[in-house]
């Protein structure tokens, strides 16, 4: 694939963000020079442009200085590393909210442009933790596809990792189907999500475990349906679950009423937990303000739920039940963390996924009402280390 010069692709400002443009005949893409957040992105689904990622709503409201860089930006997909609000120290060091990664501006090194597609490289040096960071995102012809990779070179030790995937849905309530790949544990968080002196509101109950989506404890001693969103308007909470051993795990997102389904696929043996973080209406504090409705976050991530490094790194009740919840990293060799994210057009019988499952081209997804939807993509991609 031949190389384009970096000068050769000035940023565009895009919800209030200098961005890079990348581009297949299926797909436009932007990904934001601070912090790297890849959104918008529209998918071409026949003769319509579908967007599903979340930008936030003061995107392109007057920069509140006092902000991390991290809110400031918040779109779409964005890397990890360490994963978490990290409000304490670990090992001494205090790591920015999501860590460097999502946080400080990167590095345009190439545009890689044919007939096949385009391919984005960024890199960051990080300051706070020794380590160099790579992002490579690529899109490619007849695929409403975009394939993420991230490589950790030079750091060492243990470190929480994750994608962050935000999606945004129609103001309507319960019209998104969520589903998952079979899990073998889930918990509410263990720690207070949110605090009503502060203005933040919680409805699910700390550190409540469940084994279904619909099965998920509330505060009330109910429990709620976290399969069907936006739900419970006014709060914001946050689970995460244990993907199971398998050949790929994923996560859907059906929105039969807008004809689309959102998926993400990732290496459960790389990416092992999936962090659902619920934020409608809940918090009520700068910059937030109640006006954060409709989103979820289905955010890939070896981690302690969102509770940062200090959390993730050390012993916990995840790691007692022996789920893992940091990767190790080695100044010999690079972590290569794959994701792939995507969307499908599916009919109004197509209401939530079941399964998805490998075809000789790709991906099957079939419903739970039966309906096949049937798309390319390259799931080895999630695999490859180059």
């Amino acid at each position: 694939m031949p190389s384009n010069a970096p000068d050769a692709y000035p940023t565009v400002t895009v919800a209030g963000q200098p961005s890079w443009k990348f581009t297949s005949d299926t797909v436009e893409a932007y990904v934001t020079r601070k912090a790297g957040m890849l959104a918008p992105v529209y998918f071409t689904l026949g003769d319509r442009h579908v967007q599903p990622f979340s930008v936030a709503p003061w995107a392109e409201e007057p920069v509140d200085e006092t902000l991390p860089a991290l809110l400031q930006v918040l779109r779409g997909d964005f890397f990890c590393a360490p994963f978490g609000g990290n409000d304490e120290p670990a090992d001494g060091v205090m790591y920015p909210p999501h860590g460097e990664p999502a946080n400080a501006d990167w590095t345009l090194e190439a545009m890689d442009i044919d007939e096949c597609g385009s391919t984005i490289r960024m890199s960051l040096e990080g300051k706070v933790r020794k380590a160099h960071y790579e992002k490579r995102l690529s899109v490619r012809s007849g695929q409403t596809v975009v394939y993420s990779r991230h490589t950790i070179s030079g750091g060492s030790g243990p470190m929480a990792i994750g994608h962050h995937a935000t999606l945004k849905f129609p103001d309507v309530p319960e019209c998104a189907a969520i589903s998952t790949s079979p899990f073998v544990y889930g918990q509410v968080c263990s720690k207070p999500f949110e605090v009503a002196a502060k203005k933040g509101y919680q409805t699910m109950k700390q550190s409540g475990e469940f084994y279904a989506l619909d099965q998920v404890p509330l505060i009330s001693g109910e429990v709620t349906d976290i399969s069907v969103y936006p739900s419970r308007l006014g709060f914001e909470d946050l689970v995460m679950i244990v993907a199971a051993p398998g050949d790929f795990a994923w996560t859907a997102a059906a929105v039969p009423s807008e004809g689309y389904c959102w998926f993400g696929l990732k290496d459960p043996n790389v990416l092992r937990n999936t962090v659902f973080w619920m934020s409608n209406g809940g918090r009520h504090y700068s910059p937030w303000s109640g006006r954060h409705t409709g989103v979820l976050g289905l955010e890939e991530t070896t981690s302690n739920f969102h509770l940062g490094q200090a959390d993730s790194s050390a012993p916990n009740a995840l790691t007692e039940k022996g789920y893992p919840t940091a990767v190790e990293l080695s100044a010999d060799k690079p972590c290569v963390v794959n994701y792939i994210m995507g969307c499908v057009a599916i009919g109004t019988d197509f209401d939530r996924v079941a399964t998805i499952e490998r075809t000789a081209t790709g991906i099957k997804l079939t419903a739970k009402s039966g309906a096949v939807m049937e798309t390319s993509v390259d799931v080895e991609f999630l695999y490859g280390a180059g």
